[in-house]
């Protein structure tokens, strides 16, 4: 990447800076290379004179004098001194040519590396309770899971993908379904058996009621209660976890593995993990329970690790669950979470740091609260009461993918509010459909192209060098930040990145072909901007493929 080249060129003139005795040796600071807002300011900037100069006990711009007297490579026209100390780099357009060629050669691989090495990652995300239908929050995890899971792959991580199916039977949730489909099942064969206070009152438990009564009749009434609510719970369970499969894959997400709790349970992980706690003595016993000492291991208050009458909480079955993951041979755990889970983060990593896994192996990312709109209204949503807005219905009403786009328009942790009504609306206001019309746009130059006889060039045989429009270099430089925007989106978990910079290339080609005619008289520079064009169709695919959204040929 280019950047990359450039820290090498600073970090070479600031040795021989040391050696010329002109600057003191000090620990290397962090490069930071800045896009200009405005080419006139160089095609990057750094502000690495400005953090050295303390430690260097000179002034900045100082430093930066004697580092710019340094900077001698083929690939910088000049280097600029500005305001307090900023170095501007001025490339030789020449390093544009280079990229539209490598763009060409790598296709599909062009914004990969293999600095990943072959690190074995383990991705959760989405584990949302076979309680009721995936929600729109879980569809946002979805999309943001499963495009940071394609981000890492293209660098090079072996990531696997899974779902945690919370199906304990000693799980509150689980409990309260049995007892809300036992009730809705009776309802429906003409019982008067209300629905618990505190259960789940959503009209998709009168539709599994039916269901059961279709495929059992009414033989269940005759059981005692106790295997009647095994028998719901069962079939719920299989019911929603089969729907949840299913709108997954409708929503272009596929898990590796889908792992239930209760098979922590079976194979004894589970009080495996309470002995060996108990063993180190990070519990006590209090009020008939076991404790964990979550306060040792950074969390705000201690946790009951089994209550009073014997069971397991959460807890317990958490640490053996991230410790089942790390015997697994994953060297990275990575798992997404929604908005309601900030008391549970401190809890899950203290536990795994008590049994002694590497909790700095860890992470957790929690997604930002999501509302929809439609027709300028807020659109309510609650399971319990009701009225819940699924993510079957929403791609039902835009696709799936105008749904991950928009799900993905904002970082992780930000609130999202997705306009339903922009969604499906296709004129340039919609996100989605602009960068889609990009690809599209540029298909039918191909396509056009090929119908006046026009040849596509060679990309190696283009003269690239006749590209010096600002337009042009313009779009060239959008399409060479591709790499280091896959690196950062890559490096600090941040998918949303890849809308943005679509967009930025949608943009920036759009305002090339306004102003840029690609198939002109001169069969030289038709032949050098077809090979742009190309370029930033494999740019604009590729990032695409990363947010898991179709690439049309035609709109």
């Amino acid at each position: 990447m280019i950047k990359e080249l450039l820290r090498e060129i600073l970090r070479r003139a600031l040795d021989e800076a040391v050696t010329a005795g002109e600057l003191r040796p000090v620990g290397a600071p962090e490069i930071e290379l800045l896009d200009p807002p405005d080419p006139r300011f160089g095609d990057f900037s750094t502000n690495l004179a400005m953090v050295a100069a303390k430690a260097q006990a000179r002034a900045p711009r100082e430093v930066a004098q004697a580092l710019v007297a340094r900077l001698e490579d083929d690939l910088i026209e000049r280097a600029e001194i500005a305001g307090p100390g900023f170095i501007n780099f001025y490339l030789k357009p020449t390093w544009l040519d280079d990229v539209v060629c490598a763009i060409h050669a790598q296709g599909e691989r062009y914004g990969g590396r293999d600095d990943g090495g072959g690190e074995r990652i383990l991705l959760e995300f989405v584990s949302a309770n076979p309680t009721g239908p995936l929600n729109v929050v879980n569809g946002r995890a979805a999309a943001i899971g499963d495009t940071l899971a394609r981000l890492l792959e293209l660098r090079g991580y072996r990531v696997s993908r899974e779902y945690y199916i919370n199906d304990a039977a000693s799980s509150t949730q689980v409990q309260k379904l049995a007892l809300s489909l036992d009730a809705r099942y009776c309802q429906a064969l003409g019982q008067d058996k209300p629905v618990p206070e505190d259960g789940y009152k959503g009209e998709y438990l009168a539709q599994m009621a039916r269901e059961l009564i279709a495929v059992a009749g009414d033989r269940y009434l005759s059981l005692p209660e106790a295997e009647r609510l095994a028998a719901c719970t069962a079939f719920a369970e299989r019911g929603f976890v089969e729907n949840h499969r299913h709108v997954l894959e409708t929503f272009g997400v596929a898990f590796d593995n889908w792992f239930r709790e209760s098979s922590l349970f079976d194979s004894g992980e589970v009080e495996q993990v309470i002995a060996r706690l108990k063993e180190l003595g990070h519990t006590y016993e209090a009020d008939g329970a076991v404790w964990l000492r979550a306060t040792a291991f950074g969390d705000d208050k201690d946790r009951v690790l089994v209550r009073s009458n014997g069971k397991p909480m959460y807890v317990a079955s958490d640490a053996a669950y991230h410790r089942n993951k790390f015997d697994r041979g994953f060297s990275r755990l990575i798992d997404i979470v929604g908005p309601d889970h900030h008391g549970w983060v401190a809890r899950t990593r203290a536990a795994v740091a008590a049994i002694g896994c590497a909790v700095d192996r860890l992470e957790i990312i929690i997604t930002g609260t999501l509302r929809l709109f439609r027709g300028g209204d807020l659109a309510h949503m609650s399971k319990r009461a009701g009225d819940i807005i699924t993510l079957e219905e929403v791609l039902e009403q835009v696709g799936a993918d105008a749904a991950r786009y928009f799900f993905l328009m904002r970082s992780t942790d930000s609130p999202l509010d997705f306009d339903l009504d922009l969604a499906v609306r296709q004129s340039p206001e919609n996100p989605v459909y602009y960068v889609q019309y990009g690809h599209a746009r540029i298909c039918s130059i191909l396509r056009n192209a090929e119908e006046k006889g026009v040849a596509l060039p060679d990309p190696r045989a283009a003269d690239l060098t006749l590209l010096r429009e600002p337009d042009e270099l313009a779009l060239m430089r959008k399409l060479a930040a591709f790499p280091e925007e896959v690196e950062m989106a890559a490096r600090l978990y941040e998918p949303h990145r890849m809308t943005r910079y679509a967009s930025e290339v949608a943009t920036a080609f759009h305002v090339f072909y306004t102003n840029c005619r690609v198939l002109g008289d001169d069969p030289k520079l038709t032949a050098a901007r077809l090979t742009l064009v190309g370029a930033a169709l494999i740019v604009l695919r590729n990032v695409l493929r990363l947010l898991g959204v179709s690439a049309p040929e035609r709109m």
